[in-house]
């Protein structure tokens, strides 16, 4: 019995050993995943912001009056002050060039027009962006620059003035500053293009690498584009396993690969994360888990140990005890009565041992061993946090039978689900693109909808809000998304504009007329210069340090497409104010 005992505590310290290594493997796996996962979209997300806020350049600068000047008849003077215009708007946005080039491919302005190396005289007919472009209308295309020899991604647009095409205009971004935030850690991030080749990397030596074989059609592609110049791109060997761990040449270690779209069509973003630390923390649980398995088994081992020798004990005493009565029997067969009631006495005192022995055997046997538990807490949001709260609260007043108080609960988690699917609801209808249409449209429902995405702006910064909704329903001809994004870009410079005042403040005021409605926007800011005020909504005209200049601009062409408009006023408050005027529905 005991070797069966002793054989069973191997086998299952054993199965526990092997129990433990195969949770702490498969918890690495899951916990690596989840966080490749989540990087992979996060990094997708700056990918496309950097992208988003490049491709609004070609759009802006399309209508440019200078960029139509110098395709219609390229006059020297217009060339002058259109290269002097590129550089200071490279300058600003980043971006790693800006050039505009003529329908037979001949570059006429460039942001580099004073470098070495300018694109000002350079062909660029062969390039497919500026074919796809000439053809298309837009074009994007990742390569290698054919003068510079730096990579970069080059959008292009048509400039046209009535039937008539005048050229392209190009804007090239460089990745250089988004591969730094990438990198730094042991883990890397790729970004590879329709034909497998990595265009954006944070780990050097996987840049203008092939992922997969190239075929000679892809090489042909590659040669006639001159996308990537003479580099050879060679394949990029990665190793995997059958449970999708990753290993590669030069790494040591396993990884875990998340893949996701990027925001360059046919392109796909790849994150290559580490499972070694998600490994060893899981591992290390494991151990802790197993040696506290361990320990209740020794421990159980031992209890079981104890009493068995004390079972053994039991029966040597007793087997001692019947030879010595048995021995003094036979030596005092002959003794009166009074020995023989002694001998009764003797055996009623062995009963009572017996009994109170098998009493502390049992008590002996009787253990408790107390479970090791592992958990893993995650963060939650506060509306989630607040909803649990809450849940627990009506639980509790649910045992008192305090049925009103759990009703109160019950409303305020309705409540906090309701402001996540609204929130959630107005910020997926806020990003999705579509084709604006102008109808029927609720102002206090595009007020509340701004307000919804940008009122967690206004309280972190302590602005007060003075805007009282009308009591009557007014409906004005609009599309309900471009309408928030007009209220939403008023309300952010009204806030910018307020940090370091004392007691600020945002006024919306509403002007209702017959035929139209108007919504002024007022803040007690500094206001506006009176030598901005005159080209206020021009392009590129701002008083920020780091603006741009084009969200008013954009405002009010949107204000005009609904039929109204977007104009600078008088403001209530003593700072600046802008009054939108809609027409009614």
């Amino acid at each position: 019995m005991l070797t069966l005992v002793a054989v069973s505590l191997i086998l299952g310290c054993g199965l526990a050993i092997w129990g433990g290594a195969y949770w702490a493997a498969r918890q690495a796996r899951l916990a690596t995943d989840a966080a490749a996962t989540e990087q992979a979209d996060k990094r997708a997300r700056q990918l496309a912001g950097t992208l988003q806020k490049f491709r609004l350049l070609p759009l802006v600068l399309s209508e440019y009056p200078d960029v139509h000047a110098v395709l219609s008849d390229a006059r020297p003077d217009a060339v002058a002050r259109l290269n002097g215009k590129l550089e200071l708007l490279a300058e600003r946005t980043d971006a790693a060039a800006i050039y505009v080039i003529a329908p037979n491919g001949l570059t006429l302005a460039a942001n580099n027009w004073n470098q070495p190396g300018s694109f000002v005289g350079q062909n660029f007919s062969y390039r497919p962006y500026f074919l796809n472009a000439m053809a298309n209308g837009e074009a994007e295309l990742f390569a290698v620059g054919s003068v510079t020899g730096r990579p970069g991604f080059f959008i292009a647009r048509r400039i046209d003035e009535g039937a008539r095409t005048l050229g392209v205009i190009v804007v090239k971004i460089d990745f250089a500053d988004l591969e730094a935030q990438w990198s730094g850690t042991a883990e890397h991030t790729m970004v590879v293009d329709p034909r497998g080749v990595v265009i954006i990397t944070d780990h050097a030596p996987w840049r203008f690498r092939a992922t997969r074989p190239l075929t000679p059609e892809d090489h042909q592609g590659i040669r006639s584009a001159l996308q990537f110049a003479s580099l050879p791109l060679s394949p990029l060997r990665f190793l995997q396993n059958r449970d999708g761990d990753l290993s590669m040449a030069d790494a040591e270690g396993r990884f875990r690969t998340s893949r996701t779209a990027a925001a360059i069509e046919g392109a796909s973003l790849l994150h290559v994360a580490s499972l070694e630390p998600a490994y060893r923390s899981a591992n290390l649980q494991a151990r802790l888990v197993i040696f506290a398995i361990l320990a209740a088994a020794v421990m159980a081992f031992a209890a079981y140990w104890r009493i068995h020798m004390g079972r053994l004990a039991q029966v040597r005493a007793r087997q001692a005890l019947e030879e010595e009565v048995d021995a003094r029997t036979s030596e005092l067969q002959d003794a009166n009565r009074r020995l023989r009631e002694e001998s009764q006495g003797r055996l009623a005192a062995d009963r009572r041992w017996r009994a109170a022995s098998e009493e502390l055997a049992q008590a002996n046997r009787l253990g408790l061993i107390g479970q090791v538990t592992a958990g893993v807490a995650h963060e939650i949001n506060q509306p989630i946090a607040a909803i649990r709260a809450f849940a627990e609260n009506g639980a509790r007043y649910l045992q008192r039978g305090s049925i009103a108080k759990v009703q109160d609960d019950l409303a305020s988690i309705v409540d906090l689900t309701d402001r996540v699917a609204r929130i959630t609801t107005e910020l997926r209808s806020f990003s999705r693109k579509r084709t604006p249409l102008v109808d029927e449209v609720s102002l206090n429902e595009a007020l509340d909808g701004a307000l919804l995405l940008i009122g967690d702006r206004l309280r972190t910064a302590g602005v007060r809000l003075d805007w009282t909704p009308p009591v009557e329903t007014l409906r004005v001809c609009a599309d309900k998304m471009r309408l928030e994004q007009i209220f939403i870009n008023l309300i952010q410079n009204a806030t910018d504009a307020l940090q370091g005042r004392p007691d600020p403040t945002i006024a919306v005021v509403m002007e209702i007329g017959e035929e139209d409605v108007s919504i002024v926007i007022a803040d007690n800011g500094p206001g506006v210069s009176p030598e901005l005020a005159g080209s206020l909504f021009t392009p590129f005209v701002t008083s920020k340090p780091t603006g741009l200049g084009l969200g008013l601009g954009i405002a009010r062409d949107i204000a005009r497409e609904f039929g109204g408009s977007l104009s600078l006023a008088a403001s209530p408050l003593g700072g600046a104010a802008f009054r939108v005027r809609l027409r009614r529905a």
